[in-house]
């Protein structure tokens, strides 16, 4: 049977797809949202599509394999698939351990069998991987949404003080490892992350925006200068540093968007847009 998320719809397209032998997934995106009668909210959503703020959706296609899902992004499926929670009795005592510590939930649906799921819609951005066996890579915690059940997904802690109490991640971090395909959901596209390639290299970040990194890729913090007094003369403090062989994915244009929405929420924006105080 051939599924299809768009449907009856015409105001969906694909604007990407992923596929391995057993699993698809489609990107779709709502060109305009048409059901509002609120002239307010109406106004609102003609600048949010002006930039390109449109409410997205995962569509996954399987056939005899399993995706493992964030617990909550469900909307609805279709087919001969069964829902799992992923606890059993041998892993339970670490599964409520690990929800507790982390924040995420100790019961990850997973999904089963032949058919179509569909989660639920967001206005934020989505990305697919495509891991290799073994191949790793370590995202914030609310990036993970959804990964094929040939994925290993598992909170990761940070290794040393001082990157899990000043490096702005939190003390876990979520690890997922190939071999299949991975979607997370950022809060800005693709096209505005930035790719660093290390090779045996360093890479020092001012601020909390590299939402994804290599597994190779070792995570600390350390003073900006050799010496206190070099630190506080640079006005830079403590940096985020990276090292190793692999790669670091930064989103700079995360800092600006956290300034404009505290602006807009707060109060009127400054002139002075500087985002280098917003970590």
């Amino acid at each position: 049977m051939n599924y299809n998320a768009v449907g009856t719809r015409e105001n969906i397209k694909i604007i990407d797809q992923s596929v391995n032998k057993n699993m698809k997934v489609d990107i779709l995106e709502y060109q305009k949202l048409l059901g509002s009668a609120d002239i307010y909210a109406a106004e609102i959503m003609h600048c949010m599509e002006q930039q390109n703020i449109r409410a997205r959706q995962i569509a996954i296609y399987l056939t005899n394999d399993s995706v493992k899902v964030e617990p909550g992004a469900m909307s609805y499926f279709q087919g001969n698939l069964e829902m799992v929670s992923g606890v059993t009795a041998g892993n339970l005592l670490g599964r409520v351990f690990s929800g507790a510590v982390t924040g995420e939930s100790a019961a990850q649906p997973e999904y089963r069998g032949t058919g179509m799921i569909v989660l639920e819609p967001s206005f934020k951005h989505f990305m697919v991987l495509e891991l290799q066996q073994g191949e790793e890579i370590i995202v914030d915690k609310g990036m993970f949404y959804a990964a094929q059940g040939s994925v290993d997904v598992k909170p990761v802690m940070q290794k040393n003080i001082s990157s899990a109490m000043l490096g702005g991640e939190g003390l876990f971090q979520i690890s997922l490892k190939g071999p299949g395909l991975a979607v997370l959901e950022c809060e800005v596209p693709m096209c505005e992350i930035d790719i660093i390639e290390l090779n045996n290299d360093v890479l020092k970040v001012d601020g909390n925006f590299a939402v994804l990194r290599t597994g190779s890729i070792d995570f600390t913090v350390e003073r900006s200068a050799k010496t206190l007094l070099g630190s506080a003369v640079s006005g830079e403090g403590l940096v985020n540093v990276y090292r190793g062989t692999g790669q670091v994915w930064l989103a700079p244009t995360i800092k600006v968007y956290k300034t404009l929405s505290a602006g807009f929420y707060g109060s009127t924006l400054t002139a002075n847009m500087n985002t280098s105080n917003s970590r």
